[in-house]
């Protein structure tokens, strides 16, 4: 066991980092396993956003990330799984542009002429 404080501190951090990141990875296995078990878009979703979650939470290499998201994608083509479609949000109406008075339009400057600044003074080479 450590003596010193900061020591102690570090250890205790250990322990709850350690704890975070074997959920983490625990979260991943559950999921491939449903998927493996039920292969199915839903399932497939969760399983990719389980492996997601691992790599923005440090957890995981993105490149190991990447390499089983790709089997996983593979053991669902070969289960003829279609993977889920992001649904589009509808197209948002054009904003109302024509609606804005013409008179507050012209009643502002185009652009303003900003001042020109001076050139920084240049530092004496050193000897």
């Amino acid at each position: 066991m450590p003596i010193i404080k900061s020591a102690i501190k570090r250890a205790k951090q250990t322990i709850g980092r350690r704890d975070r990141n074997v959920a983490t990875k625990r979260a991943i296995k559950e999921a491939v396993k449903t998927f493996n078990a039920t292969p199915s878009a839903a399932t497939l979703s969760a399983a990719q956003s389980a492996i997601d979650t691992a790599v923005k939470k440090n957890v995981l290499n993105k490149n190991t990330a990447s390499r089983r998201k790709a089997l996983l994608s593979k053991m669902a083509k070969e289960a003829g799984v279609k993977p889920a479609t992001a649904k589009k949000a509808p197209a948002k109406a054009a904003p109302k542009t024509a609606a804005k008075p013409a008179a507050k339009a012209t009643a502002k400057p185009a652009a303003k002429k900003t001042a020109a600044k001076k050139p920084a003074a240049k530092k004496p080479a050193a000897k």
